[in-house]
């Protein structure tokens, strides 16, 4: 049995005090404060040293299971890897 493609509902485009009432109550509602992707990548902000630390040790747990990947995938493949790729 097929079923009928529904048609997408479509708002009224927002003037731009409702968008911002909007985006405020949203913020309200959820306790949203920042951007999720703030926290992925270094900031230029001031960030304590135990955060920077923390981090830092984030980035070399991901860089060495990164490379652990990139191994086993090579020796899966028999492919020889150079020594400054090799884990």
């Amino acid at each position: 049995m097929t079923r009928k493609r529904e048609k997408p509902i479509l708002a009224p485009p927002l003037s731009a005090r409702d968008y911002e009432a909007a985006v405020a109550a949203f913020i309200r509602d959820r306790g949203v404060t920042r951007c999720p992707t703030a926290c992925v990548v270094r900031t230029q902000a001031s960030v304590p040293a135990a955060d920077r630390a923390a981090l830092e040790l984030y980035e070399a747990e991901r860089e060495q299971l990164r490379r652990s990947h990139i191994a086993a995938m090579a020796r899966l493949l028999g492919v020889q890897l150079p020594p400054s790729m090799a884990c």
